[in-house]
């Protein structure tokens, strides 16, 4: 049943939203979206819904998911830093898609409870550490792709500093209503910036996130 419903949700939401990269749609049919919500949500799972993980997070719409996996043009092998962890969803696509993925969450138990989910589900390449991501995670930079699951205010100084040369950051940035979509790639030391419009993520909290 579900794996009909993947397919389903992949159809109209991934390759009819103009997702053409294959490592994208494969990741996206593979991983089983159900497992990262809670029971009574399962059924939602492959609905066009941003679905509630508590502690005012949400598991992001299937789009968000597969437009910002997408930009990241990520190679296997490529080392990816994530902000906000939520569900794990996003960190299991970013691993079928042969990415080393390290994870940030600040929610402690978000964060226990995605840790666990990955290694259930066999996604033994993602790193989950509990801390303020709006900080990145200076300890494995640089990275190849840096990937933002949480609106920012503005583009935290800390994510550029560990982004490698070509690499790329996606980030919301905007205010707490609605964000654009910023693309960061690194080029010869410079930042050079591409924007898609009209996105709605929960906040980035943290020292250089929202103070709420």
């Amino acid at each position: 049943m579900y794996k009909r419903f993947r397919e389903e949700m992949v159809h109209k939401l991934v390759v009819e939203a103009g997702i053409t990269d294959p490592a994208v749609i494969d990741a996206m049919l593979e991983v089983p979206r159900h497992q990262f919500v809670d029971p009574p949500l399962q059924r939602q799972a492959y609905s066009g819904k941003a679905l509630p993980i508590g502690y005012g997070q949400t598991i992001s719409h299937p789009t968000t998911v597969a437009v910002m996996s997408s930009v990241l043009q990520i190679k296997p092998g490529d080392k990816i830093l994530e902000i906000g962890t939520g569900s794990g969803y996003q960190a299991a696509v970013l691993a079928a898609m042969g990415a080393q993925v390290v994870s940030v969450e600040r929610v402690r138990e978000l964060a226990q409870k995605a840790r666990q989910r990955l290694e259930t589900l066999g996604y033994f390449r993602v790193a989950v550490i509990i801390g303020d991501g709006s900080l990145g995670y200076p300890a494995r930079a640089p990275y190849d792709g840096i990937i933002v699951t949480a609106a920012s205010p503005n583009i935290p100084e800390a994510l550029l500093g560990q982004l490698k040369e070509g690499g790329r950051l996606v980030i919301p940035v905007g205010s707490l209503e609605q964000q654009n979509l910023k693309i960061v790639m690194k080029k010869n030391g410079k930042y050079l910036e591409h924007i898609l419009e009209n996105f709605k993520f929960v906040p980035l909290r943290g020292r250089k996130g929202w103070q709420l």
